[in-house]
């Protein structure tokens, strides 16, 4: 296990190591939100795989795998088909508006009634994303030293909290694109190929399993278009998706970059799903299907490769956990506090000291959370929920119907997410239903209360076609003059 510690503690001290030289790279607000908006489709690409293919997509994606046969691939690859139609579809004007929030976006569309309840959601999502990463750590940890869960949550949390408040988007970008090399070689050129000629290969596989295992229904329909609905719909919305949209350097290297990122999610998950068979043959009888990847791990790789193939698995829970971070961050200093006003010390913050402060706390509380509760993909699809339920309506209406209206925005909000709220409680976390009635009350109070208000003004809808084209002279680089803008004529 030696080789194991030393490789994981180098990998750890290179990620401490790019926060700490990244810090000169964060001189301006742009710097630390949005790496200046100056990434091309290498990195573009790198860095959208490695914010979505996190611990859920990892630990998650393997024990669906175990549990289920090749049919857990769906949680993966819905994330991936929710990648290539956001950036199909909606990149280039997202690009071009130039914002660093979805409740900027929100704002410019419907005014500043929206700005608060849509940003307290998008707060809550961005939270728990960061908890299901930081809850992932514990396995890894509890493999390697054979410390208690709580004990790997904090080590792993913290060095995401610090690399992250350091250096801002920069330190992210920068260790995203280490983690996406680190976990493309373990888990998918290394770890994949181990696990399965261990099985026996694939003959091994059908001899050994269930023939539910080849079944890729297997997961049951309702899951599948539940998986659809919560994580192909989040993904067009989420502000740690749409945050590392805005760092894009042109509409098309968005395009192109996510694109690749798409394809690349489809083929992750299509192994996670593989080597979960791969424990299912091996190691039939474990407690807890969540521990089958790092199991897995520890029986089959000499030392050294463990460590690297473990290291691996941190990179995708950090790469997910920063990014969702960041975006927590972002939200409560752009939306939250800087619509509530600045007050002492506060105030005498720079805009980049005031976001590491809050990415720091916001850390902390995350690492607290995670600590308290105890699944994955449970933790992952209360967040969705919130997200798909409550703002998924407003946020394609303000970009594809232009009879929408602030009150209607106003009440689907409020209506869906309430209604995801309320479903949760009686149905449970992991039931499929929160998520279609969420969606379903959102859309019916949208269009119903839109059509009974009168129309936003064309004086509005104009500002908002000519910003998505990108022809706005107000949407300088931070876009406060058009936002500022948008909410007076509101």
């Amino acid at each position: 296990m030696v080789g194991d510690y030393v490789v994981i503690a180098l990998y750890i001290a290179g990620m401490v190591g790019i926060g700490w030289v990244s810090m000169r790279l964060a001189r301006t607000k742009s710097d630390y939100l949005v790496a200046g908006r100056r990434l091309g489709w290498f990195m573009y690409s790198g860095t959208m795989s490695a914010v979505v293919l996190g611990g859920a997509s990892t630990v998650g994606g393997v024990k669906l795998g175990y549990t289920y046969g090749i049919s857990g691939a769906w949680l993966v690859i819905t994330i991936g088909l929710g990648i290539l139609v956001l950036h199909a579809v909606f990149a280039r004007r997202l690009v071009r508006l130039r914002v660093y929030t979805v409740g900027e976006m929100l704002r410019l569309r419907y005014g500043q009634a929206t700005t608060t309840m849509s940003s307290v959601v998008m707060w809550a999502y961005t939270l728990m994303i960061t908890v299901t990463s930081t809850l992932a750590f514990a396995t890894i940890f509890k493999v390697l030293v054979g410390i208690p869960d709580a004990a790997g949550i904090a080590i792993g949390g913290s060095i995401v909290v610090l690399y992250s408040a350091l250096g801002g988007m920069w330190s992210i970008t920068l260790t995203d694109i280490a983690q996406f090399v680190i976990k493309t070689i373990g888990f998918l050129l290394i770890l994949v190929p181990v696990a399965v000629s261990a099985a026996g290969g694939f003959d091994g596989l059908h001899a050994r399993l269930n023939p539910s295992y080849f079944d890729f229904g297997g997961i049951g329909g309702a899951t599948i278009v539940a998986y659809l609905v919560t994580y192909s719909l989040g993904l067009l919305i989420g502000q740690d998706i749409w945050q590392r949209v805005f760092t894009a350097r042109t509409p098309r290297v968005a395009t192109v970059g996510g694109i690749i990122s798409g394809s690349y999610c489809l083929i992750y998950g299509l192994a996670g799903a593989v080597i979960g068979m791969a424990a299912k043959a091996l190691y039939p009888a474990l407690a807890n299907a969540q521990d089958a990847f790092a199991t897995i791990a520890e029986q089959l790789l000499p030392t050294g490769v463990r460590g690297l193939v473990l290291a691996a698995a941190l990179s995708a829970m950090m790469s997910t956990a920063s990014g969702a971070l960041i975006g927590c961050s972002t939200v409560t200093t752009t939306d939250l506090l800087g619509r509530l006003g600045t007050w002492g010390a506060w105030r005498r913050l720079s805009a980049v000291n005031q976001n590491r402060v809050a990415t720091l706390v916001l850390g902390l509380l995350a690492i607290g959370i995670a600590m308290a509760v105890n699944d994955v993909v449970g933790a992952l699809t209360v967040a969705y929920n919130l997200l798909v339920g409550g703002l998924l309506v407003a946020i394609v209406g303000a970009l594809f119907w232009k009879r929408g209206t602030t009150a209607g925005a106003v009440a689907s909000i409020a209506t869906g997410s309430v209604v995801a709220v309320v479903s949760m409680i009686l149905q449970g976390l992991e039931a499929n239903e929160p998520i279609f009635y969420g969606l379903g009350a959102s859309l019916v109070v949208y269009v119903v209360v839109s059509l009974l208000t009168p129309r936003t003004p064309e004086d509005v809808l104009d500002a908002w076609t000519r910003r998505l084209a990108g022809q706005d002279d107000a949407a300088d680089a931070d876009g406060d003059t058009a936002l500022d803008a948008a909410a007076t004529h509101h």
